[in-house]
């Protein structure tokens, strides 16, 4: 997962360090499947407006540390989710009940390898640490009253591109790309944005993105699509 909001660039490089935070809210919906235990499969199909019924919690920021070329990431996300729209794959039951936990921290470095007055583009690599807790409860049905909870940690590699073009002196383009995989099949995030600088230390952006990750041990199975706008502010000091 990479920084949610890329600032503009600089007309030079600084000799010394800079720094951004950025808090942001991800409008995001839900797709994919997911057990515990060995039960079936659950489907969850959710908007973002389903989401915002169900979340019971959730935070999310994202910082960076620039000296010349080089930079340090770092993204952090949690949410706790219960829902009762989650339907049964193949299985007769009613209604499954479905609680999950999520919680998600990527640190990472970056090197510039373009850059002029308008623009920057930057390799990534890093290391993306997930924990999940996942429970599912069946009603009605031959499974009525089954229920199950588990949950996994696991460490994933990636690597990717980001990068930042000036439009004018205001408004900015921002995007990322990544990919990796290790304790995971396969995980990837892009965003694609457009930013706006009220001042040098504070900037605005909108954008939207997509992240998918499948996982599975055995026992905990996690194959999951979240996607959706994406709004933040950027403070640079």
């Amino acid at each position: 997962m990479m920084p949610a909001l890329a600032p503009q660039p600089s007309e030079q490089q600084p000799d010394h360090w800079t720094f951004s935070f950025a808090p942001y809210l991800w409008l995001s919906g839900i797709t994919g499947d997911t057990g515990v235990f060995g039960l079936p499969t659950v489907h969850v199909d959710e908007s973002f407006g389903d989401i915002l019924k169900d979340i019971d919690f959730g935070f999310a920021g994202a910082g960076e540390a620039r000296y010349g070329d080089f930079s340090i990431l770092t993204d952090i996300s949690y949410a706790r989710i219960t829902s009762g729209s989650a339907t049964p794959r193949g299985v007769l039951a009613d209604s499954v009940g479905l609680k999950q936990e999520t919680f998600t921290t990527m640190l990472g470095v970056g090197y510039t390898v373009l850059e002029d007055q308008r623009g920057r583009l930057d390799v990534t690599a890093g290391a993306k640490l997930w924990w999940t807790e996942t429970t599912i409860a069946f009603h009605g049905g031959p499974l009525g009253g089954i229920s199950g909870r588990d949950d996994a940690v696991w460490v994933d590699g990636v690597v990717g591109v980001r990068g930042v073009y000036s439009l004018t002196q205001q408004f900015y383009l921002t995007g990322w790309g990544m990919i990796g995989a290790g304790g995971a099949d396969i995980d990837w995030d892009v965003m694609a944005g457009l930013g706006y600088n009220f001042k040098d230390s504070i900037s605005a952006v909108v954008g939207y993105r997509a992240l998918g990750v499948d996982y599975s041990n055995g026992s905990l199975t996690n194959d999951i699509v979240e996607h959706g706008p994406i709004v933040g502010v950027v403070f640079r000091f």
